[in-house]
């Protein structure tokens, strides 16, 4: 199985290669096509299925894999909330799965909706550089118990999961 992925973030590469370890895999940099801070999930699975068709269309990959990450203004409950999507096509249907959400906390989510961008909102709240190719955000409002790789593969696995049975894999 040769496997794109829509992205050269590590975070992410390795999390593909966790869903599909035998798999020969590239990383390809693409465009989401969505803004940098994608808002709610309509725009945050569209970036991410965007990135799978290019990643796919750029490649001879059997698979094209693509993840996105965003936050979501929720009435109920109330708050910002980190989402992350993941897209996997073949070229002719894509499959899609979701990672955990967590509410973000009301400084970083004002920032937000002041138009920053998550990553170097974080980065600046926290004193860091490049959080989004570390533990990311839920790594870090988790306490470290669950790092954005460990999330991300819970949403590769959904994406992932209808061509893995299908396959035997």
């Amino acid at each position: 199985m040769h496997v794109a992925i829509g992205s050269e973030n590590p975070v992410k590469v390795n999390a593909v290669e966790r869903v599909v370890p035998d798999a020969e895999s590239v990383a390809v940099a693409v465009e989401s096509g969505v803004p940098e801070q994608p808002w709610g999930r309509e725009e945050t699975v569209r970036g991410a299925g965007n990135r799978a068709d290019a990643a796919l269309a750029a490649t001879d990959a059997d698979y094209g894999v693509g993840i996105e990450g965003g936050v979501a203004e929720r009435a109920v409950p109330g708050g910002v909330w980190l989402v992350m999507w993941a897209a996997v096509t073949d070229g002719e249907r894509t499959q899609y799965g979701a990672g955990p959400s967590i509410l973000l906390p009301d400084p970083v989510a004002q920032r937000l909706r002041d138009g920053e961008e998550l990553g170097p909102a974080l980065d600046d709240e926290l004193g860091r550089e490049e959080l989004g190719r570390q533990e990311g955000a839920i790594g870090v409002y988790t306490a470290g118990r669950v790092g954005r790789t460990d999330a991300l593969v819970d949403a590769v696995a959904g994406a992932f999961g209808p061509f893995l049975r299908e396959s035997g894999d």
